[in-house]
C-alpha cells in the first residue's frame, strides 16, 4: 500500500515552526475526531511524542505526525493557514472529504 503525503504549505509550515518552537514537541499531530454536523473533525496538536503506530511526514521543515488509524481519512491532504481580518486559522484541503458542514467544522469520507 503506497502512502500519500501530508503537507504544509509554506505559509502554513512558518506558522508552525513559530508555535513549535516555545513548545517541547516533537512536531505537529494531525488528526480526526468524530464530532459536529458531518461527523468527522480535524485536530491540529503539538507532538509530544512519536509513537510506533505513528506515521511522518517531513513539510517544509516540520514533522507532521499522523496516526496510522488515520492515515485513508487524511492522505493527500495539504494545510494552509489562513489570515482574514482579525481571524486566522488553518484550512484543509482534503481529497478524501467528500462533503464538507455549513458551519465548515466537519467533513464526511
Amino acid at each position: 500500500m503506497s502512502m500519500l503525503a501530508v503537507t504544509l504549505t509554506d505559509r502554513a509550515a512558518a506558522h508552525v515552526r513559530k508555535f513549535l518552537a516555545t513548545r517541547a514537541a516533537e512536531g505537529l499531530r494531525l488528526g480526526i475526531k468524530k464530532t459536529g454536523c458531518s461527523g468527522l473533525a480535524y485536530t491540529v496538536e503539538p507532538a509530544a511524542e512519536i509513537g510506533a503506530n505513528d506515521r511522518v511526514f517531513e513539510s517544509n521543515g516540520v514533522k507532521l505526525v499522523v496516526a496510522a488509524e488515520n492515515i485513508p481519512f487524511l492522505a493527500g491532504m495539504e494545510v494552509d493557514y489562513t489570515r482574514e481580518g482579525l481571524n486566522e486559522s488553518f484550512k484543509f484541503s482534503n481529497p478524501n472529504a467528500k462533503a464538507m458542514c455549513g458551519c465548515g467544522e466537519s467533513f464526511t469520507v
